[in-house]
């Protein structure tokens, strides 16, 4: 609902693609610069605890553009302060909550638990634009916004009743020089997960965009209002829980599968780009959604388990990185387009830039296991961890 609200609360201030792409480049600019730090706060202290923190911060900043639509004194530069508050914010929440996944369900439901968790966020996407088109049709853009902050009180709730003792806790470690360092060379000498955030780094800056694309093309391809864009939103919310379902179900996953999910991926947005009106636009964004939590819970889970405990969150963070923190570089060339050649040709590069990344990953995933050797060992790692001069 906060998503499709503030879209269409820029549309309607600007009437500009332009400053959509940078009001949402801005909510994500701190993250490409201080996720990693983030992640090494993570990996430092209680998860939980720090989702208290971020949390609470999140519900504040939702309230405070709630107050300003309400009472009318919103102005674009408020959006634009806000969108950076949020960003940094989130440049500690989400390496911690993407970590904190394994710590409530261990390592053997880890795949179907990010499947689940994606799964579940995607659901929101198909009844939340419904909800938020109805209001903002109706009452207005202000209830969306009041709303989002009244459900942070839900999560700091769940987080309360969760048994610390259940928890599968990562000790968190000791606070040394060059940490953040480490998390950068860990990745960089571990083939697979580098080559895994290269792909999620090509697909994050350029194919997630779907923040610009989606009011574009309701509004000026197709002529609609918020109704039409919070109905390319949800169904791509519909596509993303059945393709969760589906991909919850596989028993076996390769790395090169994700090079597969991405192939599908753009295929489905470039044929969407295609689309002659609203109704087959709407059709084509299931598969587009289904695609995407494939690529997404595949990419994830695979980083994950793939990574030594205590760089867990620091490599998470670079996901954090590579999927939200490119948007600020991607957001306004996809918005330009959208305003300068047509909104059809943004989401058309989107798609071909996952068929880029498709094409990287088929040939990088391919590299038998002995390519592998370079990666430090998990033993090796805990003495690094303890060596002041890092």
């Amino acid at each position: 609902m906060q998503s499709i609200g503030q879209a269409w609360l820029v549309l309607t201030l600007t009437g500009s693609g332009t400053a959509l792409g940078l009001v949402i480049a801005l909510q994500f600019l701190p993250v490409l610069f201080l996720a990693p730090a983030g992640g090494v706060i993570a990996d430092r202290f209680s998860k939980r605890r720090i989702l208290f923190i971020t949390q609470s911060v999140a519900a504040t900043l939702a309230l405070a553009l709630a107050i300003l639509v309400a009472t009318g004194e919103i102005r674009l530069w408020m959006i634009f302060v806000l969108a950076v508050s949020y960003g940094l914010t989130n440049t500690v929440d989400n390496p911690t909550r993407q970590s904190f996944v394994l710590e409530l369900v261990g390592r053997d439901a880890l795949r179907n638990a990010v499947t689940l968790n994606s799964t579940e966020i995607n659901l929101t996407r198909v009844v939340g634009p419904a909800i938020a088109g109805a209001l903002i049709a109706g009452i207005g853009f202000a209830p969306c916004f009041f709303i989002n902050s009244a459900s942070f009180v839900a999560v700091l709730a769940c987080l309360s009743l969760m048994r610390g003792d259940e928890l599968h806790r990562t000790e968190p470690i000791k606070h040394l020089k060059g940490q953040l360092r480490q998390g950068f060379r860990y990745v960089r000498q571990t083939p697979l997960l580098r080559d895994v955030l290269i792909m999620m780094g090509i697909i994050g800056t350029l194919t997630y965009e779907f923040q610009v694309t989606l009011p574009l093309i309701a509004k000026f391809t197709f002529h609609g209002g918020a109704d039409g864009y919070a109905l390319l939103t949800s169904a791509m919310g519909i596509g993303a829980v059945l393709g969760g379902l589906a991909t919850a179900g596989r028993r076996r996953r390769s790395p090169r599968g994700i090079a597969g999910a991405a192939l599908a991926f753009g295929a489905a947005i470039v044929l969407t780009s295609l689309s002659p009106n609203l109704f087959v636009a709407v059709l084509a964004m299931v598969a587009v959604g289904a695609c995407s939590i494939s690529f997404t819970s595949l990419s994830n889970s695979t980083l994950q388990l793939e990574s030594a405990p205590q760089m867990r969150s620091r490599v998470m963070s670079l996901w954090t990185v590579a999927f939200l923190g490119s948007t600020p570089v991607g957001s306004p060339i996809i918005g330009w387009v959208g305003e300068y050649a047509s909104p059809r040709w943004a989401m058309a590069a989107g798609g071909l830039a996952a068929l880029t990344a498709a094409a990287y990953g088929f040939f990088a995933l391919k590299r038998p296991p002995a390519l592998d050797e370079g990666r430090p060992a998990i033993g090796a790692l805990a003495a690094e961890a303890k060596e002041p001069s890092l």
